[in-house]
């Protein structure tokens, strides 16, 4: 069966046709005739936030990512997707722009927490009705795919709420699916870093295979990628965003993920780790570790905890009271400051992560490591440690890639996993090539 763009392309020839009439004619193809659909990505751009202007939670709750502008699609899309981890839940839909001259929509890309679900159920719930009230009667109900464990821990909730079809998606599936498109089709999508270009734009390629995908959830997963549909999870840690996220929550008095990276980013972690210039004064240049090298994390806790004991110790003929002036001075200034602490559990989760990923390349002789899951978050820190343990590890042979949409890889991928009603796995989006400069997937 012919894409929507393809009939759109073969009614325009017989008689020109403004925006809005192609629209509307492809609203009808789409609804009349469901199959093929294609998401047209030719043109595809990031739409850069404003730096004046950086995006900030809603009174909801819902944090709103950078867009991906799809200029030449203008068919119906009538889906949404998301993908509901431990932590987040990550959802992306498509929107045209009625107001604007311009043809086409864009990608939007919005997170909550998990222990939000309500508000972001609420959310789909307004997006529904948009895309009713654009659409019209004809459009049908909107389809909810969904991946990740929340797909099945919130089933029966999404089905209430939304009162919509929920179809669920393989978790692992979907990644892949997501990264891919990523990786082939958007431009500006995937970077490197290093000092002195820290965000190095690599071009979309086609031959992407083999490589392996680390993806920095609660947990980790680390999947080798050998085709499409053609990937096996080799190896993880349950030392991942999770872990970061309670410790940091037991340890400082930050209230979210976000608010813990910020206090990372002006933390000094020499104040709590031991490092290599602690032990030698200096560098130790023979085995290449520089004195600024981590070599215990939390390594000065135990001393300095210690230190501060034995000086109580010493003046225990204290009176009652100047022990309580003590305590309350050691209250109002902790010895251990949260920024510190951020900053070096940071390095310790990020530095173990790296190491791990490094190894399970070299045991699968994997050359390409992509970087995905909300752990990230664009944070500099997060990058530039994981960076640093690829190339450290590697000796400068390999390294690691980051996405500017990291979070969404399995949303992404369910929301092109979309297929018309009762057609048959077989014919599923996965087994069909990519049409460049088109991503062929099913609605209905």
């Amino acid at each position: 069966m012919a894409s929507v763009s393809e009939a759109a392309a073969g009614a325009d020839a017989e008689r020109p046709r403004g925006r809005l009439e192609r629209k509307a004619s492809a609203i009808d193809y789409t609804i009349l005739s469901p199959g093929t659909v294609s998401i047209n990505v030719q043109g595809a751009f990031i739409v850069d936030a404003d730096p004046s202007n950086p995006p900030t939670p809603s009174d909801d709750g819902a944090q709103h990512d950078t867009d991906i502008r799809l200029p030449n699609h203008i068919s119906v899309v009538s889906h949404v997707a998301l993908d509901i981890g431990g932590s987040l839940a990550k959802l992306v839909y498509f929107s045209h722009e009625p107001d604007s001259k311009d043809p086409g929509g864009r990608l939007n890309f919005v997170k909550y927490e998990t222990d939000q679900i309500d508000q972001c159920l609420d959310f789909i719930k307004r997006l529904q009705l948009d895309f009713h009230a654009q659409n019209g009667s004809r459009s049908g109900k909107m389809f909810i795919m969904a991946t990740g464990g929340g797909a099945y821990k919130y089933y029966d909730e999404m089905r209430k709420v939304l009162g919509a079809e929920i179809l669920r998606e393989d978790e692992m599936d979907c990644l892949i699916m997501g990264l891919d498109f990523f990786i082939t089709e958007i431009p500006r999508e995937v970077f490197t870093y290093d000092d002195t270009d820290p965000m190095h734009f690599e071009e979309a390629r086609a031959d992407i295979y083999p490589y392996l995908l680390v993806n920095i959830g609660s947990g980790v997963s680390m999947v080798k990628v050998s085709g499409r549909r053609e990937f096996e999870r080799i190896g993880g840690t349950s030392l991942g965003g999770g872990t970061l996220w309670g410790l940091l929550s037991l340890l400082t008095g930050a209230r979210t993920f976000d608010d813990m990276l910020k206090m990372a980013e002006v933390g000094d972690n020499a104040a709590v780790d031991m490092l290599v210039g602690d032990i030698y004064g200096a560098d130790y240049s023979k085995i290449g570790l520089k004195s600024t090298t981590i070599a215990s994390s939390f390594g000065k806790v135990f001393k300095v905890k210690r230190r501060g004991e034995t000086q109580a110790e010493d003046h225990g003929g204290l009176s009652h009271e100047s022990r309580e002036e003590d305590n309350d001075a050691s209250h109002s200034e902790p010895v251990f400051k949260p920024e510190d602490i951020s900053r070096s559990l940071l390095y310790a989760v990020s530095n173990n992560i790296g190491q791990i990923a490094y190894l399970q390349s070299e045991k699968h002789n994997l050359e390409h490591i992509y970087f995905g899951g909300s752990f990230i978050r664009g944070h500099r820190q997060t990058i530039e440690t994981l960076s640093y343990a690829i190339n450290f590890w590697s000796k400068g042979e390999k390294k690691a890639y980051f996405l500017r949409h990291e979070g969404y890889l399995g949303s992404v991928g369910a929301f092109l996993k979309r297929q018309p009603r009762n057609w048959g796995r077989r014919n599923s989006f996965e087994e069909y090539p990519v049409v460049r400069p088109t991503i062929q997937h099913r609605e209905a």
